[in-house]
């Protein structure tokens, strides 16, 4: 990509980067958490904002002031995320975490704790735009060992397996209590307990993308979660635990970076 371009939805380019931009990024879907991985985060220190546009915030910072990191937000869902990840490639990244939140549908999957996936069920339309539904959702095995190391040495509860990535937070993960429209389809009525069985762990609405684009473009992906929402019991977020799972999300992720195993 020429330097003197920008990208149309991030507003920032390779000219913004600096003599040595970054590879690596962390995505978030909320900018309120890019912020946060940003500007209040021991250990990353921010270079300066990039871009506000389209409310995708994002940050170019160094971890430990020897790493180059971009930080940038996903938006909500599996469509804004294609776009953000298309040209964070054109930009020369190489590597991207996912560091999001999600809901358990396993009993033992605990909310605050994380969920590091190893591949997804990917249900989501953008998703087929960029690769035919049967093609695999995988995370980087390399970058996912990695994910775990970090989880284990900072002594975190962590579970490893598979994602359900879809893409409605309502309807799609089967809440029709707190939802506005309490009627599903029919496809849709206990697929939460049909998920259970195929020994899923969580839902999330933006992993499945992320991993097929990676396998599509050439790059490294991985994605960690903070488990809000125990769907075994309810359909609503946790309170107070919210803010813990983030922090532990974001703790692995940078660990993971700071200390890599397979290289």
């Amino acid at each position: 990509m020429p330097a003197s371009l920008t990208c149309y939805h991030l507003g920032f380019g390779l000219a913004d980067l600096g003599t040595a931009p970054p590879t690596t990024a962390l995505l978030c879907g909320a900018p309120e958490r890019a912020r946060q991985i940003a500007l209040a985060t021991d250990g990353v220190f921010c270079i300066k904002p990039l871009s506000e546009n389209r409310g995708l915030h994002s940050y170019l910072a160094t971890l430990d002031k020897r790493l180059p990191l971009l930080v940038a937000t996903s938006g909500m869902g599996a469509p804004s995320l294609s776009i953000v990840v298309n040209e964070l490639f054109a930009l020369g990244v190489r590597r991207i975490i996912r560091v999001g939140t999600c809901g358990s549908i396993q009993d033992h999957v605990k909310t605050g704790s994380i969920v590091i996936s190893q591949a997804a069920l990917c249900r989501q339309g953008a998703a087929d735009d960029i690769a035919p539904p049967e093609y695999p959702a995988t995370a980087d095995p390399f970058l996912t060992v990695e994910l775990v190391t970090a989880a284990r040495r900072l002594g975190l509860d962590h579970h490893l397996g598979l994602t359900a990535s879809v893409d409605t937070f309502y309807e799609g993960q089967e809440r029709c209590n707190t939802s506005a429209n309490p009627h599903l389809l029919r496809r849709l009525q206990g697929i939460t307990e049909e998920y259970r069985r195929l020994n899923i762990l969580n839902y999330e609405m933006e992993a499945g993308t992320l991993f097929k684009m990676a396998g599509v473009y050439g790059f490294s992906a991985g994605c960690v979660c903070g488990v809000l929402a125990d769907r075994v019991a309810g359909e609503s977020i946790v309170p107070g635990r919210k803010d813990m799972a983030q922090k532990n999300a974001i703790r692995v992720a940078l660990e993971a970076l700071r200390t890599p195993v397979c290289s």
